[in-house]
């Protein structure tokens, strides 16, 4: 009985979710909530803008151009979702990173969802092109800007990768548009190949999410000099 009680106070991991509990508050404070906000409330804009067209607001083609921008602002933003610049001071969290960054997603996801609902219905009905796609488009760059984060933060000492992200999606970005149009992940609704990039984006989007979750863990490097100094290692009061 007390073994099962015990499994029942930690997490998927192993880790005491008391622990995790404690972590919550620190990693909502530290979270870029300015880059968070000017990032999203531009997109927000952007979609309501569209309303303020004239003669009955603009057409299909562009409520698509006004969300595909509105996909990317959100992916600069989450972009910037490990940036942690007291990631190498000296004070220990006994916490492994992925649960640290998984924490950091889960206080922004259900966030991130209601601000990508509100940004679909402020596109006018007869300019809103169909939201499975649309959303599928956005969740793709999203996970894309995620793994890119990781990815860096895995493989270089840089505590804030944001911008290196940002930069790495505005070039795909360019590179997207600039694609031969029979290559092109960006079609109008009712192009002949709408399905076929779909099933691209989606594809895209679960490569990303494994990547994500590969880069994840502290490099072997780290985590055998955390292990020579005889403990979990240094990390910050943040949480990443």
């Amino acid at each position: 009985m007390r073994e099962v009680t015990k499994g029942r106070e930690r997490g998927a991991d192993g880790t005491p979710r008391r622990v995790i509990g404690a972590l919550v508050r620190p990693v909502w404070r530290a979270l870029p909530w300015r880059v968070l906000g000017a990032a999203g409330g531009l997109a927000l804009l952007c979609a309501g803008g569209t309303r303020l067209v004239p003669d009955g607001g603009p057409g299909p083609a562009a409520g698509v151009v006004v969300l595909r921008l509105v996909a990317l602002l959100g992916g600069f933003a989450l972009g910037f979702l490990l940036d942690d610049p007291a990631r190498h001071t000296t004070s220990a969290v006994p916490v492994r990173r992925p649960v640290r960054a998984a924490l950091r997603l889960a206080l922004v996801a259900p966030l991130a969802a209601a601000w990508w609902t509100a940004a679909l219905l402020l596109v006018p009905e007869g300019a809103r092109p169909p939201a499975g796609p649309l959303t599928l488009e956005a969740a793709a760059t999203a996970l894309t800007a995620l793994a890119l984060a990781a990815a860096t933060v895995r493989f270089g000492p840089e505590p804030t990768p944001g911008t290196t992200v940002a930069l790495t999606l505005l070039v795909l970005a360019v590179a997207l548009l600039l694609a031969p149009e029979r290559w092109s992940l960006l079609p109008a609704p009712g192009d002949p190949n709408w399905a076929v990039a779909h099933r691209w984006w989606a594809a895209i989007g679960a490569t990303a999410a494994l990547a994500w979750a590969a880069c994840l863990p502290d490099p072997l490097g780290r985590r055998g000099a955390a292990g020579h100094r005889g403990g979990a290692g240094l990390r910050s009061p943040s949480g990443t």
